[in-house]
């Protein structure tokens, strides 16, 4: 592995790392329609602000989104698009998995 190919590869772990989480999916997924602030997201998970905080910095750490203040909130938006269109593939890849699994257990119940 060159230099180059490793530094890629980290970089690509930390993104993934950062989209790792369920509820810092659920952020991604909220923001994507329009920007939120950390109390609006906070009370859609069912966490505290604190803790909303913690998952927004992992995801702004990762380049993921960003933030813009308006008055005294700040609020989060997503900065590339094409994180969904990744999702999306992810719920290709679940919805195949689940009819792979339904098909072998129909197979088993056959036999």
């Amino acid at each position: 592995m060159t230099e180059e190919e490793k530094f890629r590869a980290e970089q690509r772990s930390i993104i993934f790392k950062a989209l790792a989480h369920p509820s810092r999916i659920f952020i991604v997924e909220k923001i994507q329609h329009k920007p939120h602030c950390v109390c609006e997201l906070a009370r859609m998970i069912g966490i505290d602000q604190s803790t909303t905080s913690k998952h927004l910095s992992v995801l702004k750490n990762a380049g993921i989104i960003e933030d813009k203040k308006n008055g005294t909130t700040v609020y989060y938006s997503l900065k590339y698009n094409c994180i969904m269109k990744f999702i999306g593939c992810i719920e290709n890849v679940i919805r195949q998995n689940m009819e792979n699994a339904f098909k072998f257990y129909l197979n088993s119940k056959i036999k």
